[in-house]
């Protein structure tokens, strides 16, 4: 064994003596492309163009960031453009693990999603997987969540499955794999339906931590190898190093320290070649674990020691706490001292991270302070934090809930006024073709309400022709004062003068739509009594669920 470990090292040496000279130069030939991509994304920034846009989108695809190739026209719409670059801009970042600006990029391209599609999802779950990364959980699960509720509107199983693995990462940061596994076996199922076998790969990767998390290494190790098996028959050759670490998790879970040894160190210099390095510093903390789970804890100081690096200087909070603590276990039977600093590093870190400046300071510069101790308030402070996640969550799922019922309940007033609108205004125009009645037809007898919401109406008509549509204004025009005309408005419809003077601006919208083709929307808006046609979309399509352009005829 010792014969075989010299010569492994041996090759290692070469292979690296070799490398240099190539590595330096094609991490010179990536920075030199970087600077090139950010001057596209800047110049779109100053000056948007379709040209600039499908510049950007090709080395998009080129990267293999997207499968989709996208080509803008020169009528595409500038906030169309926008929207697309500062998504893509943002996920470019994200892959770059530049995780501040992947942030401020996505927050740009979000309020240009203007309606509840694929983009809005996309970019609600590229926020989460962001705030993940910096250790924002309770931002990470309302993005998420926002993502889950688009795409099962949407009913797209592949979308879907991806806002579940989403959803079940973002409990599985905050320390709560029980919620996670109900969310990815869901994500499975769907995945399932959506015969998307990459997708599917990314899913069980995620299934295989979950239950590394709930102390079921067995069936975590089982999950990483369908993983591995799907990418590799498949092509997915950049995931092949995630999924090796997924399986060494559950191998060090099980206690098969040789061959868990063997994967890590078989991902993490692949890790290192392709440059993933978020991915190669966690892999650092597992191994540095490994060794120290076999008191190898001088080696153990040098991968905790690396990933600190690296997490730091990324931002990773989340990732660089559990360094030091690594690094606290380690030191602690070599150096005392330096154990006592990196645990107060971690202090600072972990009071930072979890925003709980009351809790009582973990550091005990005294032999007398355990990793029991220590392991003891962390999992004190995890189920604090999984009680505000959830409590939050709550409160959304909530507040959602009210604002959907008040405007379902909202829409139907309007739609059942219309109606009665619409019937009133037909009788008059039946009335009018006759020219007064024919001496051998009855005439119906006309309500006294009826014929009150018709003098409305009229009011109400010839207020949108003024600009004069307020409730007191119309009541002065009836004569009557504003009190009396709520209080016989309520009596007759058992709704608000608000509420019938939208349903006339409603259903004389329908008809401009359906009498006037060739009418500017902009017009059809004034002529509704409405002061834009943004405002007048919105308006149009909580009543009648679809934008007027939908609705136009043609």
């Amino acid at each position: 064994m010792s014969r075989l470990l010299l010569q492994y090292c041996a090759v290692v040496a070469v292979v690296w003596l070799f490398s240099v000279a190539p590595a330096a130069a094609q991490a010179s030939a990536d920075s030199d492309h970087d600077a090139a991509v950010l001057r596209i994304i800047e110049q779109f920034e100053q000056q948007p163009s379709s040209q600039l846009a499908n510049r950007f989108m090709k080395v998009i695809v080129a990267e293999e960031l997207s499968d989709e190739h996208q080509a803008f026209s020169d009528d595409t719409p500038t906030d169309s453009l926008r929207q697309q670059v500062c998504y893509w801009a943002a996920e470019w970042h994200y892959d770059r693990q530049h995780y501040d600006l992947a942030e401020q990029y996505a927050l740009k391209a979000l309020p240009l999603c203007r309606f509840d599609g694929s983009d809005k999802g996309y970019c609600y779950n590229l926020l989460a997987i962001i705030k993940v990364r910096k250790g924002d959980f309770s931002r990470a699960a309302y993005y998420s969540k926002q993502a889950l509720e688009i795409d099962m509107r949407s009913g797209d199983p592949d979308r879907i499955s991806s806002s579940l693995n989403v959803l079940a990462g973002t409990y599985m940061a905050a320390d709560n794999p029980d919620r996670a596994e109900s969310y990815i076996l869901q994500g499975l199922e769907y995945a399932e339906r959506a015969n998307n076998p990459a997708r599917k790969a990314v899913l069980l990767g995620m299934a295989s931590e979950v239950y590394h998390k709930l102390h079921n290494d067995s069936l975590a190790l089982a999950y990483a190898n369908r993983a591995y098996s799907l990418d590799s028959l498949h092509g997915k050759l950049q995931r092949l190093p995630v999924r090796l670490s997924q399986r060494a998790v559950a191998l060090l879970g099980l206690k098969r320290y040789a061959a868990a040894e063997a994967a890590y160190r078989t991902a993490i210099a692949q890790l290192r070649e392709t440059g993933n390095l978020h991915s190669l510093a966690i892999d650092l903390n597992q191994l540095g674990l490994l060794l120290l789970q076999q008191g190898r804890r001088a080696e153990a100081i040098g991968c905790y020691r690396e990933a600190a690096h690296i997490f730091d200087t990324m931002g990773d909070l989340y990732n660089l706490v559990h360094s030091h603590r690594g690094l606290y276990e380690a030191y602690w039977d070599i150096d005392r001292d330096s154990a006592r600093m990196e645990l107060d590093r971690f202090n600072a870190l972990k009071d930072s991270l979890y925003s709980h400046a009351t809790a009582e300071s973990l550091a005990r510069y005294s032999a007398e302070f355990d990793n029991t101790q220590l392991r003891a308030e962390n999992e004190r402070r995890h189920t604090w934090l999984v009680v505000v996640v959830a409590a939050a969550v709550v409160l959304l799922v909530a507040f959602v809930l009210v604002i959907r019922l008040v405007t379902r309940r909202h829409r139907l007033h309007i739609q059942e006024l219309i109606s009665r609108v619409e019937a009133i205004e037909n009788a008059q125009e039946e009335k009018s073709k006759e020219n007064g009645p024919h001496l051998d037809t009855p005439v119906s007898p006309v309500s006294d309400s009826d014929g009150f919401l018709n003098s409305v109406i009229e009011e109400v008509e010839r207020g949108l022709s003024l600009g004069e549509i307020g409730v007191a204004q119309i009541a002065q025009r009836l004569n009557m004062s504003e009190q009396t005309f709520r209080r016989r408005m309520t009596e007759v419809t058992g709704k608000s003068p608000k509420v019938f003077i939208s349903a006339i601006q409603m259903e004389r919208a329908a008809h401009l739509l359906t009498t006037n083709s060739q009418m500017p929307m902009s017009e059809i808006a004034t002529q509704c009594g409405f002061s834009d046609a943004e405002t007048f979309s919105r308006a149009f399509k909580r009543v009648y669920g679809c934008a007027p352009t939908h609705y136009h005829a043609g």
